[in-house]
């Protein structure tokens, strides 16, 4: 894998800096290791955002650690599915929504990318709602004004125009290492059972006889599994320089594959450390109705300490912000693959804002601003509805041998990839089927 130096000064959409952290000849293995980490960690992200918080909150505050094991499964899962959208960008060199252009019809890959960018505005609806919330804890400001100050967040975009692919990661490091830390502290704090830790992870039947718990692990796969994370996986990863030859791109994947697994294990871990949380100091005292994430602030408090209420809104409003740059990449990414329109990074973040501060406004002033946990889950549930028209694409072209050669799923891979996505479907038909009746 040989290439350039580094370029520092390109802008930060991925179509601009295609291979643009390289590989110089005779780099230690560890040291191509750490500088192929990045694309992982900015997929991570959306794995620890503000919709996560709430579905988590809600499930370990109603089940205890029941549904612990559908955090596991959806992030083994998600582990999969992001090896696959790393392999498709490294092997075909051209991302998933330019390989939907390219190979369906145009009304197809029109319907497509509506879904998509329904997923991102959903997304960034729950990023609004999770930093809003993080300000009125830690600042209190009045919720509908919080919303409107997460509008300010394209200055903070703009500001990155001209700066490399790897300050960005560096700046999302930062904000992941802060949630981590942050929670990790919390758990030190509640001292949970181990025993009862291990029972979560056990797969039991309660989700599917119980439809409120059946809801809760629809929307924890949503927020775990995030549609257009498949989208911008496939095309951030060619922002490393890989050669052309067969064993180039096997050394790449299997680097990928180690970047991947371990941001999003670090990802995992933060999701059972907020279920955990709520399973620990809500539903063992008996408080299974904690829904919302201002509530669950507050009683933590008592309970955990002050210094760990803080701590909870500080990770809040990291979680919020560091989703805020992968939502703007994933826009830019699904925008020029599916429509071949390319705008500048700002002008794509304002669209995608303006989208989703008017939902979110609406919500906390219709419905109040006890109705933030309500419309996170909601907007969790929303992507896994979409997540099937990502993953059928996806899996087609890995499997793919006229696309992928000798780099195609094999018949395992095929497998398990195809029983996520039956799983995926049927626990949407479930849903929808138990929400009609």
């Amino acid at each position: 894998m040989l290439g350039l130096p580094t370029t520092a000064t390109a802008p930060f959409c991925p179509s601009e800096v295609r291979g643009s952290v390289a590989f110089p000849a005779g780099l230690p293995g560890w040291r191509k290791a750490l500088r192929f980490a990045g694309p992982g960690l900015l997929i991570s992200v959306g794995y620890m955002d503000p919709g996560n918080w709430a579905t988590d909150i809600e499930a370990g505050s109603r089940f205890g650690t029941a549904l612990l094991f559908v955090v596991l499964l959806s992030s083994l899962s998600g582990i999969l599915l992001q090896t696959l959208c790393a392999r498709l960008g490294i092997v075909a060199e051209r991302d998933l929504a330019r390989l939907c252009r390219e190979h369906y019809r145009r009304p197809v890959a029109i319907a497509l990318w509506l879904f998509a960018e329904l997923a991102i505005v959903a997304c960034d609806v729950a990023e609004v709602l999770g930093s809003a919330l993080a300000l009125k804890l830690l600042f209190g400001l009045p919720l509908w004004i919080g919303v409107l100050v997460t509008g300010l967040d394209t200055v903070i975009v703009l500001s990155l125009k001209g700066h490399g692919f790897r300050q960005l990661e560096a700046i999302v490091l930062g904000l992941v290492a802060t949630i981590a830390l942050c929670f990790a502290v919390e758990l030190l704090a509640l001292a949970p059972d181990p025993v009862t830790i291990a029972r979560g992870l056990i797969p039991s039947l309660q989700v599917v006889a119980d439809p409120q718990a059946l809801y809760l692990a629809v929307g924890i796969i949503g927020a775990t599994v995030m549609p257009h994370n498949l989208y911008l996986h496939s095309s951030i990863v060619q922002t490393r320089l890989v050669g052309p030859s067969a064993p180039a791109k096997r050394e790449a994947i299997g680097l990928a594959t180690v970047d991947t697994g371990g941001a999003l294990f670090l990802a995992m871990l933060v999701n059972g450390a907020i279920l955990i949380t709520a399973a620990t100091a809500f539903h063992q005292a008996g408080m299974t109705a904690v829904t919302e994430i201002d509530e669950a602030y507050r009683l933590l408090q008592p309970i955990a300490g002050p210094a760990a209420a803080i701590l909870f809104g500080v990770a809040l409003l990291a979680s919020g912000q560091s989703s805020t740059f992968t939502g703007t990449v994933a826009g830019q990414v699904i925008l020029e693959g599916f429509l071949d329109l390319k705008i500048p990074c700002w002008q794509r973040r304002l669209i995608t804002r303006a989208l989703a501060l008017g939902p979110a406004l609406a919500g906390v002033l219709w419905l109040g601003e006890g109705s933030v946990g309500g419309l996170l889950v909601l907007s969790q549930v929303v992507l896994t509805a979409q997540l099937p028209f990502a993953l059928y694409p996806l899996i087609r072209f890995t499997g793919d041998s006229g696309l992928m050669g000798a780099f195609a799923n094999g018949r395992v891979l095929r497998l398990c990839a195809w029983t996520i996505f039956a799983a995926v479907t049927v626990a949407n038909v479930w849903l929808v089927w138990g929400l009609a009746a």
